[in-house]
């Protein structure tokens, strides 16, 4: 390598990564709390109405308000609705995040719930938010914000016998097994006291405001941090199925697998043969149009404690891409973006990838191809430090050692700051870094195997570390092609 291409080659990292972090900051959940929502007193105003639910809710006409926060993004949701909200009378919460705050308000119970496997706060805050609940009656309003990551941050089994140990031990078998982020969740649906609508089934008087982040495709917004105030419409049925489908029943703690054995194992609240309308409304240019997405008028048949229910989409995935997208071709860049290899194991997404970025640079030189989403990766041994962008970088670097000379990089990072057990976001893959990690005694085919990405990516200078970033957005890939 020159001094000019190598340059050349640390540009495209900068250039990628700026995309990101720029795009993250655009995705401001301020700005997009007020786009959705304003407070005028003690009147809180939807201003995206799509003619279910009321387009206005007096806060006057409830004795209490309820706040439950849940998720990596609680904290910045919980500051924003406090600020905008006037009313403090009759206010009380619950907080559960991954960090906790600095500032914090004395109204509220803070916890610092794990993730990705949960812990005694995630308990703690479940149970908490459970007691708080039960107290509320029809004069009560409650506000769910809820963001990914509170599938494990916020937990309780159903079975009260079940141990933390063994929920710890059922949600790193669900995390090995290689099943999609929706698959996963219809399992804790069924094993959780808090998931699968029985968070809202704990206040079915309350008229419930549910204030959504999501990290999953919008077509399955039950999936978010398992649905905990969504009607669920998965059965034991399809539990059976994918505990069949991914081998688990052997692997499961005893405790876990007699219950999930059951001849009486609960159904989740929910009507069974209904499908939620949860699919975004899409504009011109295939451009997901801002709405509010709520189940309030296809309720019928549903558990009364939802029909009055009401969820505002905050911020997604679809304003992520958009964000990277204007970046980049202000950068001058061709956009591309394909998010079909969503769920898609890492070493598929990867070829797949690929092969569209080399088809689609043979006529854009200069090229930015976008994709959002999550990537599998299953687990059969012990992994070393590392997660699914990492690997997924990994995978796109052997690939990309063909085209040395050429300026090519691919990027792929969480936008919640963290990729799997490590404390890095993502990292970066270009043509030289097979030979980059040789030189530091690496070998990409070992490392790929042994799920061990970390260690080779922090060498090398190429890791995405950006630390918590109060964001769950998905995950971004961005493939860079350069030709001038």
């Amino acid at each position: 390598m020159t001094p000019v291409s190598e340059m050349a080659l640390e540009s495209l990292h900068a250039t990628a990564t700026s995309i990101f972090k720029s795009a993250l900051a655009a995705c401001d959940i301020p700005t997009a709390f007020d786009r959705r929502l304003r407070f005028e007193g003690n009147t809180l105003h939807r201003l995206l109405p799509d003619g279910s639910g009321p387009a206005t809710i007096n806060l006057g006409a409830y004795k209490r308000i309820f706040v439950i926060a849940l998720g990596k993004a609680a904290g910045p949701m919980l500051d924003t609705l406090l600020d905008r909200m006037p009313r403090r009378k009759g206010l009380r919460g619950i907080c559960c995040s991954s960090q906790l705050p600095k500032k914090r308000n004395w109204r509220f119970r803070y916890f610092e719930g794990g993730h990705p496997l949960p812990n005694e706060d995630s308990f703690a805050a479940a149970r908490a938010g459970l007691a708080l609940l039960r107290k509320a009656k029809k004069d009560t309003l409650v506000f769910f914000l809820i963001s990914g990551g509170g599938s494990a941050m916020f937990d309780l089994p159903l079975d009260p016998h079940i141990t933390l140990a063994d929920t710890i031990a059922f949600h790193q078998l669900l995390l090995a097994s290689g099943a999609p982020i929706h698959e996963m969740n219809t399992l804790r649906k069924h094993f959780s006291a808090v998931k699968g609508g029985r968070l809202a089934m704990a206040a079915p008087e309350a008229t419930k405001v549910s204030l959504l982040v999501p990290d999953v495709p919008l077509r399955a917004l039950d999936a978010l941090s398992s649905g905990p105030t969504s009607p669920d419409h998965s059965t034991v049925d399809e539990v059976c199925e994918l505990l069949a489908k991914y081998d688990l029943n052997p692997k499961l703690p005893p405790s876990i697998r007699s219950f999930f054995e059951r001849e009486d194992l609960p159904e989740s609240p929910g009507n069974k043969g209904w499908r939620p309308p949860f699919f975004p409304r899409v504009g011109k240019g295939g451009a997901p149009l801002p709405r509010r997405v709520t189940a309030a008028a296809s309720m019928t048949g549903e558990d009364p404690a939802f029909r009055d229910s009401v969820f505002e989409i905050l911020l997604s995935s679809h304003d992520l891409v958009e964000s990277a997208r204007d970046l980049a071709q202000k950068a001058g860049y061709y956009v591309a973006v394909d998010n079909s290899c969503d769920d898609w194991d890492y070493a598929d997404a990867a070829r797949y990838l690929l092969e569209l970025f080399h088809a689609l640079r043979k006529t854009h030189k200069r090229l930015c191809l976008i994709s959002v989403g999550e990537v599998t990766v299953t687990l059969n041994r012990t992994p070393g430090a590392g997660g699914r962008n990492q690997q997924f970088a990994m995978a796109c670097a052997l690939e990309l050692e063909k085209y040395m000379g050429e300026r090519l990089s691919v990027f792929s990072a969480g936008s919640d700051g963290i990729d799997g057990n490590t404390q890095s976001a993502g990292a970066i893959a270009d043509p030289t870094t097979v030979a980059r990690a040789h030189t530091f005694g690496f070998h990409l085919k070992a490392s790929l195997a042994n799920f061990d990405a970390c260690p080779m990516f922090t060498a090398l200078g190429d890791s995405v570390v950006t630390g918590p970033t109060g964001h769950n957005l998905r995950d971004l890939r961005l493939l860079i092609a350069d030709g001038d």
